[in-house]
Parts: structure tokens; C-alpha cells; sequence
């Protein structure tokens, strides 16, 4: 019998965990489960009998790999995927997997609530800005960049995207005009929203070089990862430029100095929440469990990110 170990140091929501149970128990397969976990020791001796692995921000690495020897697939309950090291686990042949567009409407709405709470001034009375008639760039036009589409829309924003992967006439169709370059996406929009993954060639890629050609009142919305960030660049840019606003989902490694040098220009999550609401923590564990199912049953790899 398979066994299909469910391990979050941040816990999936008590009705999301039962309904993932019953999804792997239903097929025939053994349920574990592994939550809020204080050390990776735990994670160790856990995974020993898994052949699947849930995980969501929790890090897969080479030991984990190695303290796994049965196991054939891991889901990451979520669209990034840094936290798995994709070369162990390709090496053991081992089927890496992420479940994309399960956390999109959440991530979506945050980039909103966000900004709204900043150019609002975050409800301190003063005097904000609206976003009727503003620009929006969205880098990354995937499950989340599409859905930040239809709400700034409904804003009535002027929408424009860049994403070297996905066809015009999409975006056309979407309503959304089509830019062909970052560069021109950056300097022609006075909000950007990222969209983008942490890889080799994105991380550090936003930097004073982009930055510094946003039209003024320029805005950065940042619910991707702190890695695409050139945090050199980024001060360079706060100290720069006084109308430039930054907001993101996860805090810098040099917030502590934002936060000294250019009080009310910014906003960080306390804690990463794109993903946090009962609804993408439900659809993104399900996801993850049926994805297991099929591709035990099925062979189903469709959203294997990984390549042996």
C-alpha cells in the first residue's frame, strides 16, 4: 500500500486536511500526517515511509531526499517551487510537482487589499489616490497576473502585460495590451505587479535599472518572491525616488533600513499571505492529494516541474 505523508509546518486548514484524507484514503492508499513540526529532524524521520509527500512552504532538500528512499512524487500545494530541490529529486527520479491557478484568486485579491491600504494611505484619514484611470503592468501573465487583469479592469485601470511565454492574442482577447519588453512595461505603466518565478534568470532582475524608468507616483506590488529583488537596487531607488512606493507580500532582508529611512513608503505583510484564505488553502491541498491519486493510478505527471 502506497503512503501518502501530508507534512506543514504551517497547517492546512482542520476541514481541508480531513478532505485530503479522504481523497488518498479513498483510493485505496495510507494516510500520515505531520503538522507544525519544530525541527527538520521531524521531517526526516516522517518522510522514512512515504511514497508521496504534501508539502507547502516546507523545504525539500537533498537530506529530505535522502532520508525518503520509497519516495516517488512530492506536491508542493502551491504555484512557487523553490522550496523543492528539483536536481536531488530528478537524480532519484523522483516526480516534482506544483498545483498552479489553486491560489490564484487569493493572491489576486491581496495585490488589491494591499494597495488600496497604501495609496489610501492605510486609512489614516489623509488625503489618498484612486486607481480609475491608472496603469497597470502586470509581469507574468499566468493564472495570478490574468485574474489581477480582470480586477483592475473592474477598477477601471488601463491594463498592460509582458510575458515572453504567453501568446498576443491572448492578451488581446483578455482586453489587455500587449507589451514587448520589460523595460517598456516598466516605463509605461505607473503600477507593476510581479508575477514572475524565482529562477536563475529572474532572481535580482528587478532593480534601480528598471525601477528608475516607472513614471512618477510609481508603485511596485510585490506578491511573487523577495528574490526576484535586487534589495541594493531597491534602496537606490526609495532614495532616488520620493514618490516611489513599495508593497509586497514578503518582506525584504533590508526592511529593518526601509523601515528607518522611508517610513510610510512601503507595506509588508507580516507573514507571506497570498495563499492564506480558507478557500486556496481547501482548493491547493485538494488539488495536491488528486494529483498524487492520479499519478499513482493513472501515471498522470501533467504538472511534473521537473525533468529525468
Amino acid at each position: 500500500m502506497k503512503t501518502v505523508l501530508v507534512a506543514t509546518e504551517k497547517p492546512f486548514a482542520k476541514g481541508a486536511v480531513e478532505s485530503i484524507k479522504k481523497i488518498i484514503t479513498d483510493a485505496g492508499f495510507k494516510f500520515q500526517l505531520l503538522e507544525k513540526y519544530s525541527s527538520k529532524e521531524d521531517l526526516l524521520k516522517a518522510v522514512a515511509e512515504a511514497n508521496a509527500l504534501i508539502i507547502r512552504s516546507d523545504i525539500v532538500d537533498r537530506d529530505v531526499v535522502a532520508a525518503a528512499p520509497n519516495l516517488e512524487i512530492v506536491v508542493r500545494a502551491g504555484a512557487g517551487y523553490d522550496n523543492i530541490d528539483l536536481s536531488a529529486c530528478s537524480e532519484r527520479k523522483i516526480v516534482a510537482m506544483n498545483t498552479p491557478g489553486q491560489n490564484a484568486n487569493a493572491v489576486a485579491e491581496l495585490v488589491f487589499g494591499m494597495l488600496i491600504y497604501k495609496i489610501r494611505n492605510q486609512f489614516d484619514g489623509s488625503t489618498g489616490t484612486e486607481l480609475r484611470g491608472k496603469t497597470m503592468g502586470i509581469y507574468g501573465y499566468g493564472y495570478i497576473g490574468r485574474l489581477v487583469a480582470q480586477i483592475a479592469h473592474g477598477f477601471g485601470m488601463e491594463v498592460a502585460a509582458y510575458d515572453p511565454f504567453v501568446d498576443k492574442n491572448l492578451m488581446d482577447k483578455d482586453g489587455v495590451k500587449w507589451i514587448d519588453s520589460v523595460q517598456h512595461l516598466f516605463s509605461s505603466n505607473q503600477y507593476v505587479s510581479l508575477h514572475i518565478p524565482a529562477n536563475e534568470q529572474t532572481k535580482k532582475s528587478v532593480g534601480f535599472e528598471l525601477l528608475s524608468v516607472m513614471p512618477q507616483g510609481a508603485c511596485l506590488i510585490n506578491t511573487a518572491r523577495k528574490e526576484v529583488i535586487d534589495e541594493d537596487g531597491l534602496l537606490q531607488m526609495f532614495e532616488k525616488r520620493p514618490d516611489f512606493i513599495y508593497v509586497a507580500d514578503v518582506a525584504p532582508d533590508n526592511a529593518a533600513i526601509i523601515a528607518e529611512k522611508y517610513a510610510g513608503r512601503f507595506y509588508f505583510t507580516p507573514k507571506k499571505c497570498g495563499a492564506q484564505t480558507h478557500e486556496a488553502n481547501n482548493n491547493a491541498g485538494l488539488a495536491a492529494a488528486r494529483q498524487i491519486v492520479d499519478f499513482f493510478v493513472k501515471g498522470d505527471k501533467t504538472f511534473q516541474v521537473n525533468k529525468f
